[in-house]
């Protein structure tokens, strides 16, 4: 059915669904990213911290009855100064991680288009299809999966420290292991994460992948807006040739000769010895030609046939254009011989060629115009 969404969305398309917030992405690998970069950051955080902490807790133990005011306010001070240096560089690595998860999946961008209010949102069908739907379900088999996996790593981290408490283990080696055991298990719940992350991608992409497929219909609609109806596009040319017809048939009379073949090519010539070679005035074939024949007998043009020479005029050149310096002495005969006639008075008719030699240089073709429908052989 030509209304099936089964065609690859255009640019067009994809940059329309990005406005309108059809995009894949996933909220949980910003998240998830974030946790680990805060398990990598924090051991080495911690470790400096620990360092000052007791930098610090030896200078309030060494003052002693020397104490003060001031004192105590500076080392409450340096103490802060630790805190908020700690929440920074957490910060700082968080947001890092976060900008840098939302790039990943698209890049940063702003959904105009669902900004908009729209009555469709408050349709109850809509609302239930996305309350019991296929996104629904994925939603609630995602969040137990994670439940699980989070219960376990926390499981095996509690369980590989509780033999350590109550025992005769020095507390300062608990302390030590319990914090390794904790940094560790944050790690691993955010590697787990970043998998249920790629895969909840993959499903988003998916997902907005069949929103934005299209129809045959709409591709063809998109084409007809973009590039134009190729009916429109084609009565333009169709214009556009006839009104290049035309100006080209108004030439016709200011040629000093028209070549012809006799009667499937003809060619029109014009000589201005002023502006070098003979120029193509006129050039066609079939129906095109007739009317050259016609325009130029009115005219009183003189008509020459020259079978081999027609033929590789039309070949080799196109209107406006010189024609070959190969074909400069068989023109320059025609042209000789037409001049000679208008010497004497006498002008039109139709006249066999002067030249004798069947023989011509080999031309290349020339640029040519594009094929028009309908026309004859010659054309072609």
């Amino acid at each position: 059915m030509s209304g099936e969404k089964t065609e690859k969305p255009t640019e067009r398309r994809r940059k329309e669904s990005r406005k309108e917030g059809q995009v894949p992405r996933t909220q949980e690998l910003g998240g998830w990213a974030s946790l680990l970069a805060v398990g990598l950051v924090a051991p080495m955080l911690l470790r400096h911290e620990l360092r000052a902490l007791q930098d610090l807790m030896v200078t309030c133990l060494s003052m002693g009855d020397q104490a003060t005011t001031g004192k105590a306010l500076g080392l409450l001070g340096r103490g802060a100064e630790h805190v908020l240096l700690t929440l920074v560089v957490l910060g700082c690595a968080v947001m890092v991680v976060s900008v840098a998860a939302a790039m990943a999946q698209g890049g940063l961008y702003f959904a105009t288009k669902s900004l908009k209010p729209k009555l469709s949102k408050l349709d109850p069908l809509k609302g239930a299809k996305r309350i019991f739907g296929p996104q629904a379900l994925w939603e609630g088999a995602k969040m137990l999966v994670k439940t699980a996996l989070v219960g376990l790593v926390v499981y095996a981290a509690i369980h590989s420290v509780m033999p350590l408490i109550g025992g005769l283990v020095p507390i300062h080696t608990v302390l030590e292991t319990a914090s390794s055991q904790a940094l560790g298990m944050i790690r691993n719940i955010a590697f787990a994460g970043l998998g249920m992350a790629a895969l909840d991608y993959a499903m988003a992409r998916r997902r907005v992948g069949k929103q934005v497929r299209m129809s045959k219909e709409e591709v063809k609609q998109e084409h007809r807006q973009t590039e134009g109806d190729p009916m429109v596009k084609s009565a333009i040319r169709s214009r556009q040739l006839a009104a290049a017809r035309n100006r080209m048939m108004a030439d016709v009379p200011t040629a000093d000769v028209v070549l012809v073949n006799p009667t499937h090519v003809a060619v029109a010539l014009r000589y201005d010895a002023q502006k070098g070679a003979p120029r193509v005035v006129a050039r066609g074939a079939g129906a095109i030609a007739t009317r050259i024949r016609t325009v130029a007998a009115e005219g009183q043009v003189p008509l020459v046939r020259d079978v081999p020479l027609a033929r590789a005029l039309y070949r080799s050149t196109k209107v406006g254009q010189e024609i070959p310096a190969e074909l400069f002495a068989a023109v320059a005969q025609v042209l000789a011989f037409v001049i000679s006639r208008r010497s004497r008075g006498q002008h039109g008719g139709e006249h066999d060629g002067p030249r004798r030699a069947a023989d011509l240089p080999v031309v290349g073709p020339g640029s040519r115009r594009p094929k028009r429908s309908g026309g004859t052989s010659a054309d072609r």
